[in-house]
């Protein structure tokens, strides 16, 4: 026999109020007070009552829902901003809906998706060029729409970081240690990301009379980057290598290793994002870093303040180079500047005296 579900009538019998005080509840009402409001979510757990978004939808009523619309979560990047996401949202009472596009999925199809569960509003985090996000725009309707990774110059609202700062600390710190021969490794030209990138790259450089040595192109997994080297390993190498993002980059580092290339005495590398796993990378990974977690909270209370119809002033979200153990001055001649370093500090403490 199968077990009646709850209803909202057996909430509101065991608090002690109506079906329409509790009604309120469910839609966050600040009609109810506080001192209600408790009684009714304790009713709630006791019975383990779940709403019934399904019947909320039917009835055209918000359910408290954001969709987003991302990339393969397989990546670290696109995984970590889904999961603060996530966060955020369900503290701010959001349920979350989540659709992830395949390599050859369109992204209309993928926001299709979300449209058909009746979602509040959403979150894109999918690469679009401007062309793309106007199309979503426009498919979404009167719901608000948040672009996550999309053309700078795209007429839409976005949350996003910049890619000339980034670009800017990454080549500074490289040339500053005497490097001139520099290299790129960046994610799939078609990625309008990873274009702002390389043009953004190319300008860093061009400041210091600069152009990159070599390009190579990966789809931003570990393996693509692996790849990637091989294809100028073993005596084709730059000096050091930008890389679109940290998970090529760990890529490269392992192609880097198994050739016996020293990291960073013989070349050096600076990822890009600083997900949380870039620290544990031997050696450990100097990047750029793009706070993921503040991106999925900034993008969250942005999306609900368009959704209550409130004015947004949005904060310019800024990067920082993580300093850690993949860069160093380009070796002279055959002498390993980092190795002796190393050595030295191994040295000194062996010598240290004993307390």
């Amino acid at each position: 026999m199968t077990a009646r579900s709850v209803t909202l009538d057996d909430v509101a019998a065991l608090a002690g109020v109506s079906y329409q005080t509790v009604s309120r509840v469910l839609n966050h009402s600040v009609q109810v007070s506080p001192r209600t409001r408790a009684k009714v979510e304790a009713a709630m757990q006791q019975l383990n009552y779940v709403p019934n978004r399904v019947a909320q939808q039917l009835a055209g009523k918000a359910t408290r829902t954001l969709g987003l619309a991302t990339s393969d979560l397989a990546l670290m990047a696109p995984a970590q901003i889904a999961s603060a996401i996530h966060e955020r949202a369900a503290a701010q009472g959001y349920h979350l809906v989540i659709a992830m596009a395949n390599a050859a999925g369109n992204a209309q199809d993928t926001v299709n998706e979300l449209l058909a569960q009746r979602v509040d509003a959403l979150l894109i985090n999918l690469p679009l060029d401007a062309e793309q996000a106007a199309q979503v725009q426009q498919q979404c309707g009167s719901k608000p729409v948040l672009f996550l990774d999309v053309e700078q110059h795209a007429a839409v609202s976005q949350c996003q970081y910049q890619s000339e700062s980034g670009a800017q600390q990454a080549v500074e710190h490289l040339v500053a240690l005497g490097h001139q021969q520099i290299g790129v490794l960046n994610g799939p030209e078609s990625s309008a990301s990873a274009r702002a990138r390389f043009t953004a790259w190319q300008r860093a450089l061009s400041s210091h009379q600069l152009q990159p040595i070599c390009v190579l192109h990966g789809d931003w997994s570990a393996s693509s980057g692996y790849q990637a080297l091989l294809q100028l390993l073993p005596d084709r190498l730059p000096q050091a290598l930008l890389v679109a993002n940290d998970q090529m980059a760990l890529g490269a580092m392992r192609a880097l290793h198994q050739h016996g290339v020293k990291i960073p005495g013989e070349m050096s590398i600076i990822g890009y994002d600083d997900t949380a796993e870039s620290a544990w990378y031997q050696p450990p990974l100097t990047t750029v870093r793009q706070d993921l977690q503040q991106l999925g909270a900034v993008s969250v209370d942005r999306l609900l303040a368009e959704l209550a119809g409130e004015a947004v002033q949005p904060l310019p979200l800024v990067t920082e180079l993580i300093l850690r153990e993949t860069t160093a001055a380009p070796m002279q001649g055959d002498v390993d500047i980092a190795e002796i370093a190393g050595q030295l500090k191994a040295l000194a403490r062996q010598l240290k005296p004993k307390a």
